[in-house]
């Protein structure tokens, strides 16, 4: 037997020692406690975001859910109807979960950080990992996402999972964009898309500026390399050395090379 039947085996016989007790009545979170602290329930908390308070659930398998709101018994509901189980409101996150997220959100970076993506696919999990690896700052579209996850013509389906992302912020979907170039939609609200990508320094008025313009890439005319135009070495470009491309056959075509950092991939223009 696993450790996971164990649990389970023991809630179960918490529930047949309280049936026992006839008449007696335990108080009604007690069964939601012990199942929370065997991992068979999520505990959650509330937290202040860049975007305002959000409650985040979590459990022995990582961060489970974080949602916008201040009604508790709202995101219980909601909650619920989603993962089909309960979870129990505690004060505050565990402590060392605490400065994982707190450094997530200052840094970028989801070291220390664990996620529960139960129910979702294999695909839409490879999705909101490889979403992971964006760093904080820069965008990738998505169209990169399917290219880099062996899905190259699985671009909407990409847009899909991110939209199903039930970890948004913690799992950085706002980091990806319309294979054009342009911002695009956000499971939170694309108000909270701009004001996420501004608080780490993209200028989303720059990303639809040259989406309209049908800049793809920036080259550097020392290095003969282009990348996406948020990359931190595009950003380095100086504006005398900055060339612009619409398409990577287009820089391929007077000798630029795709960067090895951002690793730009080729959309249709």
């Amino acid at each position: 037997m696993d450790n996971q039947e164990n649990k389970l085996s023991e809630a179960r016989q918490l529930v047949r020692d309280l049936g026992a007790l006839g008449e007696v009545r335990a108080p009604s979170d007690l069964i939601p406690m012990v199942l929370g602290r065997v991992g068979l329930a999520d505990v959650y908390f509330s937290l202040a975001s860049p975007i305002g308070p959000v409650f985040v659930s979590w459990n022995e398998r990582g961060i489970s859910a974080l949602m916008p709101g201040e009604d508790a018994a709202r995101f219980e509901q909601a909650f619920r109807a989603r993962f089909g189980r309960s979870a129990r409101r505690i004060d505050e996150a565990p402590r060392d979960l605490a400065r994982a997220i707190e450094k997530q959100l200052s840094s970028g970076r989801a070291q220390g950080l664990s996620f529960d993506l139960r129910g979702l696919s294999e695909f839409e999990q490879a999705v909101l990992h490889k979403a992971l690896e964006i760093p904080r700052g820069e965008v990738r579209p998505y169209a990169w996402v399917a290219v880099v996850i062996a899905h190259p013509q699985a671009v909407r389906a990409v847009g899909t999972a991110l939209g199903r992302n039930p970890i948004p912020l913690l799992i950085p979907c706002h980091r990806v964009v319309r294979s054009d170039g342009r911002v695009g939609n956000y499971a939170l609200g694309g108000e909270a898309k701009w004001a996420l990508l501004r608080a780490e320094g993209v200028e989303p008025d720059r990303l639809e500026e040259l989406a309209g313009k049908g800049v793809r890439y920036y080259g550097s005319d020392t290095t003969r390399i282009y990348c996406y135009p948020t990359c931190q070495h595009a950003r380095r470009i100086l504006e005398e050395h900055r060339v612009a491309f619409r398409s990577a056959a287009e820089a391929a075509r007077v000798g630029y090379r795709p960067c090895k950092v951002c690793r730009p991939v080729a959309v249709a223009a």
